[in-house]
């Protein structure tokens, strides 16, 4: 009975394993399994052209048909149908066009964040960025000879020459020599100056606008004999005539010694956004991240030492000053400050630049500026020591900051702005006909060069900077 039963149970097993075979044949393909169905792609909407066709169909489908009789019911449903679908694509459409307008509204409140980095030449006001602002300097110093010589010549050697070791050399060199003629007026070996000679060519011939100050303090250049030889040289001979103004001599010494490099200031691009969720996203210029090729320098020389540190094992302090060292590759921060009402005050500064640079820019766009108030770094950490770099509380290469209003103030600024209805920031700032780039300038008195009136300053001034924009101390 047991072999009966394995007998059907192999017969069965043997129906089931499908069609034979002779092993001469060759092997079958196993049959595939079907394919599970794919799910439909969601229906795309409907083209233009689509829609009109769509549009003339349901406009025959009105017309009534001739006869009188009545449309079907299939026409009618059809007539339906296409109206349904007009009606929900038109309802897409303008469902799609307002979350676009919204979000260029949100873009817009607070982007873009600059173009670039600008600078503001002293002596024409003129702005530039900041591939452009040595140009703009050359120019300008240039275009000075015309009012002082003798101011311009001395910009140039304290500004275009970048060793400050051997402009100081050559100026003190510079000054020896006017100082014997007005100590030694009579003495005629004072008042030439030998061009071969050996002091002159290594500390002063080599620099640039050496040349041009001498010839516009009084020298001119003359070929003479040389004493016990044959020979002739070239000198520099001061005129007759300046020795009746000594004074005027002793005077260019002095300035020749006590003027500093031309240096353009950096523009604060002052810009105040509307309350917007996107203020904490910045769009930084490739400025703010391109080094010259002096800080490249420094940055490869910084990344051997790192390599160096990372095989020994540091103190928390070492870490610490390493993290500050990174910190400084950054020339240019993009700082924004959010007000309790949402307004956004932005302005570029330095990266060394400390962060009473930033309390005072705040105050400047206060319409009471007296009002006191702490500023709030991200996560909530005050900003309470005013001397400490950006760069060394890790806002670089931006950040975005809160304003708080002194507990003792707050109620009465609160109260002021319910019943008046108006931002803390100056007027100016919010309105719609001040350009929102500009912002107010303060000329210091030590950019006044030497031998350069106020009023000339004044009409150096481009028409971008109306008077009422700015001020001088």
């Amino acid at each position: 009975m047991r072999k009966f039963f394995q007998e059907i149970k192999a017969d069965l097993k043997f129906k089931t394993a499908g069609p034979g075979q002779k092993l001469s044949e060759p092997s079958r393909a196993p049959k595939e399994k079907p394919k599970a169905e794919v799910a439909p792609k969601p229906r795309q909407a409907p083209t233009d052209e689509a829609q009109r066709a769509a549009a003339a169909a349901l406009a025959r489908l009105e017309v009534k048909p001739k006869g009188g009789k009545a449309p079907s019911a299939s026409q009618e449903a059809i007539r339906n149908q296409v109206r349904k679908e007009l009606m929900a694509e038109a309802a897409a459409s303008e469902k799609r066009l307002s979350m676009e307008e919204k979000e260029q509204e949100e873009e817009g409140a607070a982007a873009p964040s600059v173009s670039g980095v600008y600078f503001i030449c002293p002596l024409t006001g003129t702005v530039v960025r900041k591939d452009q602002k040595e140009k703009q300097l050359r120019e300008a110093i240039q275009a000075y000879f015309s009012v002082d010589p003798v101011a311009a010549s001395i910009m140039e050697i304290h500004t275009f020459n970048k060793d400050r070791e051997k402009v100081r050399l050559c100026v003190e060199t510079m000054a020896k020599y006017l100082d014997n003629i007005y100590l030694h007026p009579e003495e005629e070996k004072y008042r030439k100056i030998k061009l071969q000679n050996k002091v002159f060519q290594e500390r002063i011939s080599c620099l640039e606008g050496t040349h041009k100050f001498f010839q516009a303090v009084g020298f001119e250049t003359k070929t003479l004999p040389v004493p016990g030889q044959e020979t002739t040289e070239e000198f520099y001979v001061l005129k007759e005539e300046v020795l009746s103004r000594l004074e005027d001599l002793k005077e260019h010494k002095e300035q020749l010694l006590s003027s500093e490099p031309v240096r353009a200031q950096l523009h604060r691009q002052l810009a105040v956004f509307q309350p917007s969720p996107a203020a904490a996203h910045f769009e930084l210029p490739h400025d703010f991240f391109s080094l010259t090729a002096e800080e490249l320098r420094r940055e490869q020389r910084l990344r051997t030492e790192a390599v160096e540190k990372a095989s020994m094992l540091r103190t928390r302090a070492m870490r610490e000053k390493d993290e500050q060292r990174e910190m400084r590759k950054y020339n240019y921060t993009l700082l924004r400050v959010r007000f309790p009402d949402g307004y956004i005050l932005q302005g570029t500064f330095y990266a060394r630049e400390s962060v009473s640079v930033l309390y005072n820019f705040v105050r400047e766009a206060l319409r009471d500026d007296w009002l006191p108030f702490e500023l709030l770094g991200p996560g909530g950490l005050k900003l309470t020591d005013e001397n400490l770099a950006f760069n060394e509380c890790g806002l670089v290469p931006s950040a975005l900051l809160s304003l708080a209003w002194d507990a003792a103030v707050m109620a009465d600024v609160e109260a002021a702005a319910a019943e008046e209805q108006r931002s803390p920031l100056r007027p100016e700032l919010l309105g719609p006909a001040v350009p929102s780039q500009l912002q107010t300038h303060r000329w210091p008195r030590q950019w006044l060069l030497p031998g350069a009136s106020n009023t000339e300053l004044e009409q150096g001034l481009p028409e971008v900077f109306p008077r009422q924009w700015w001020s001088r101390d």
